[in-house]
């Protein structure tokens, strides 16, 4: 074979630069004739030893030459391209100084830390959300947005409250129907006609209340939608973005409530009638057993269609499609939304239990007969007693309101998110560069 530079493996003796004391193999000999001349070889006679060889690389006059490689392995490294134990890789790659391109954040070295945080223009991090993510997406948005959120709570719930006790106070405020339903010579009749009294009273304050549900979810909906895209919304952008859907919402509203009362009533009424027919036995627990049976069937449904209201303002969708939407968002994560809507709803009422039972101890001991009027079972409440509980009210009212609706807006958007790639557009919309390619999809807890 002929000697030609390039041939000659790393760490092989050059042709024309044997070792003086190594004993010479024989060669092959050419056929085409032994005597004929070889070509003079332009190897220096003085090779680097085996592993070692570097790609030449020019350097400038005056240039210090470039370090030695590391010897291979892992662990002793120092300045190197290669990273020690720590790392997987160059700067730049997965376990270096600068991470991986396109996150902006140190990349994966230390060993098997986890993804690089998903990025996060607003409350909420574009990514699948954890149950702690978004209760504290739902506090952060009326932290962050205070002005906004606050002022619509507030002003809906004084509304609403001055409502209730202008009703109470003048109309709803009738002691007569109380006595006779505790009363235990009273007339069937008589009983009848003050339970449907007492009914129509409850169902007006309900109604109230109910409507103003309503408005403070359709604008909290709004400025929570915004906030995930860390925007800023005033009350007023939030009030015309979200007006054209407040009848579709009030009928949705109106609504889930009825259908939990048909399966209700459906449930019980076998019963009911077993029990006017004579069997009052089997009457009685058909009925339990029907009740039980509707309420699970309530809670079932009421969870399916959870995320119909926001899917209803931000899709701008009719009540038939969004409740189509929440049953197809929700679908295969029942339980996960029953213990997350669950859990917001607890530490709602904790929250305004806090804040509005001293309010109405408060009343109670300034108005009219104080404590014992309440232990000897009276029942007319004075304007004391409704001013100031009605105060307590508001105030539970102005800090829950962001959270309900915080909670239910955030687990619509995580759903989408997990289903329908939603944080692609979120991402877009709020202007974050080159996501997609590069974005975690790592979710810290369910």
């Amino acid at each position: 074979m002929k000697d030609t530079p390039g041939w000659a493996s790393p760490g092989s003796t050059p042709s024309d630069g044997q070792d003086a004391g190594r004993q010479d193999t024989p060669q092959p000999t050419d056929q085409s004739g032994a005597d004929q001349t070889q070509p003079p070889s332009n190897w220096s006679k003085e090779q680097p030893p085996p592993a070692q060889w570097s790609n030449p690389s020019p350097q400038g006059p005056g240039q210090a030459p470039p370090p030695p490689q590391p010897t291979p392995g892992w662990g002793g490294h120092s300045g190197g391209p290669y990273p020690g134990p720590g790392g997987y890789g160059p700067p730049g790659a997965y376990g270096a100084p600068g991470g991986h391109p396109g996150h902006g954040a140190p990349g994966w070295g230390g060993g098997w830390g986890g993804p690089p945080p998903a990025a996060k223009p607003g409350v909420i991090p574009l990514r699948p959300l954890g149950v702690g993510e978004i209760l504290d997406g739902a506090v952060s948005t009326m932290r962050t947005h205070w002005r906004t959120v606050l002022g619509i709570s507030l002003t809906v719930a004084v509304v609403t409250q001055i409502a209730v006790i202008l009703l109470q106070g003048f109309v709803l405020n009738d002691a007569a129907n109380a006595d006779v339903l505790n009363d235990p010579t009273a007339t069937p009749g008589e009983l009848s006609r003050a339970l449907g009294e007492t009914l129509l009273s409850t169902s007006a304050v309900l109604v109230i209340s109910l409507l103003g549900t309503i408005i403070a979810t359709a604008l909290l909906t709004t400025v929570t939608s915004r906030a995930v895209l860390g925007k800023k919304v005033t009350t007023g952008e939030a009030w015309r973005d979200a007006r054209p859907q407040l009848l579709r919402l009030g009928g949705l509203t109106l609504l889930l409530p009825l259908i939990a009362v048909v399966v209700m009533t459906v449930g019980i009424l076998p019963g009911i009638l077993l029990v006017a027919g004579g069997a009052e036995g089997a009457g009685v627990v058909l009925a339990v057993f029907g009740g039980l049976g509707g309420f699970v069937l309530t809670v079932w449904l009421v969870i399916r269609f959870s995320l119909a209201s926001p899917a209803l303002m931000l899709e701008k969708q009719g009540v038939r499609k969004s409740m189509g939407r929440s049953v197809k968002l929700v679908r295969g994560s029942w339980w996960r939304v029953l213990g997350i809507q669950l859990l917001a709803a607890i530490i709602a009422y904790v929250v305004a239990s806090i804040v509005v039972i001293p309010f109405a101890v408060l009343g109670t001991a300034l108005d009219g007969e104080g404590f014992s009027g309440l232990l000897t079972g009276g029942t007319e409440l004075g304007w004391t007693y409704l001013v100031i509980s009605g105060v307590g009210s508001v105030i539970g009212s102005t800090i829950t309101f962001p959270i309900s609706a915080g909670v239910t807006v955030l687990l619509y958007i995580d759903q989408r998110i997990r289903r329908e790639a939603l944080d692609l557009e979120l991402a877009r919309a709020a202007g974050v560069q080159d996501y997609g390619g590069n974005a975690s999809t790592a979710t810290p807890g369910s």
